[in-house]
């Protein structure tokens, strides 16, 4: 058996994730080996053998991988050049140190794929600055609006938006990436060759064959059905291969909750967008920042302020830029004055208009002639009036 086939083998024979046959390739055994000593039921595979009790006589790799290059899609594993490897070195590494207490209920999960197949583009290369975009699915008006303009802000730096190709906040910001040019990678929970939902499986077929990239990524063989445990299952690779999770809507016992906790983790950041308080669509979104456990985040220059490099994004700044006051709104509390008692439409004399604001003459002029050099008041003969903004 080559390494290929046997990685085909395991990833039929070991539903992932498996915590002693990443500690049997951490101990320097490869893949051939251990595919081996899993078929002859070798006893150094040790408590790998109870895993793969009912599954070792198995074998479909020829057949897995005839399906998946059919499918356009191949089979990746550790050590090929499109395996994202420092992402999941760095969350699973975390996950391992104990540090985070959000694994606590399922720690057993928390360690990183032994093979993926993918269909598109090659996949590391698209992770190097990606956020997974997660939600409700069924997301309202307002999430809708919320996750496109997230992610449209987020596409004009070049950010792979990630999700799991469910119907809702995932499907639109799929589309959401597609339409604004930037690449997105969906996380699926069942066999590449099963599309779930059905009604996107238009959408991934775009999605695939993206130009600017994009991939759909399974850590199932093909045939696998999609199961709720799996979805769980699931929900840790997007966290993972992400540099942040945001969730848009999700409800008091959102499954998009599940990802975040995930992200929170595997030591990434967590972050949420604020909803109305009149929907119970926010619930969940609005008890994490309550409670500390994620980011309020209302637009792609936040979430680019916590995820780039300390002072390369200033969101408050491009707010002023986005937001800037106008002419009245910078005025000190003395133009102020004067700028009211101006009448909004017609001429005041300067003496009259000092008299109106109360001040004296010499300082009112002051005031007037430096209010008439920015464009604020005109002078009319010995009168002054407002200028039309």
């Amino acid at each position: 058996m080559n390494e290929r086939l046997a990685w085909a083998y395991l990833s039929r024979v070991v539903e992932g994730p498996s915590r002693p046959l990443q500690a049997l390739l951490s101990a320097g055994r490869c893949a051939e080996e251990i595919a081996h000593g899993v078929r002859t039921r070798a006893g150094w595979v040790g408590p790998l053998l109870r895993e793969t009790e009912a599954r070792h006589g198995w074998d479909r790799a020829a057949e897995d991988l005839e399906t998946a290059e059919r499918l356009g899609a191949r089979l990746i594993a550790r050590g090929d050049d499109e395996w994202p490897a420092e992402e999941f070195d760095s969350a699973f590494g975390f996950a391992a140190t104990g540090i985070s207490e959000h694994l606590r209920t399922y720690q057993s999960d928390a360690v990183a794929p032994h093979a993926l197949w993918v269909r598109g583009h090659a996949l590391a290369p698209l992770l190097a600055r990606s956020v997974a975009i997660v939600g409700t699915r069924a997301l309202s008006g307002y999430g809708k609006a919320a996750t496109e303009q997230v992610v449209s802000e987020l596409a004009s730096q070049k950010w792979t938006i990630v999700s799991g190709g469910a119907v809702g906040v995932d499907a639109v910001a799929h589309r959401a990436a597609l339409v604004t040019g930037t690449s997105t990678v969906v996380v699926a929970a069942c066999g590449l060759d099963r599309a779930y939902p059905k009604e996107n499986a238009e959408l991934f077929g775009t999605i695939a064959s993206h130009p600017k990239g994009g991939a759909i990524v399974s850590e199932y063989p093909p045939g696998t059905t999609p199961q709720r445990h799996r979805f769980l299952t699931r929900n840790r690779l997007v966290a993972a291969l992400s540099q942040g999770t945001v969730v848009v809507e999700a409800a008091w016992r959102s499954g998009a909750l599940n990802t975040l906790s995930w992200a929170e983790g595997l030591g990434r950041v967590s972050m949420a967008v604020p909803g109305p308080v009149t929907s119970t669509n926010s619930l969940g979104c609005h008890r994490r920042i309550r409670d500390g456990r994620a980011q309020l985040v209302t637009g792609g220059a936040d979430i680019r302020a916590l995820l780039e490099a300390v002072g390369a994004v200033d969101p408050d700044g491009q707010y002023e830029l986005a937001f800037a006051p106008d002419e009245v709104q910078v005025l000190s509390r003395n133009e102020l004055r004067i700028f009211d008692a101006l009448p909004p439409s017609g001429e005041m004399p300067t003496e009259q208009l000092a008299r109106a604001a109360g001040m004296t003459i010499p300082l009112c002029v002051t005031i007037l002639v430096d209010l008439n050099r920015r464009g604020v008041v005109r002078r009319v003969g010995n009168a002054w009036e407002r200028v039309e903004h």
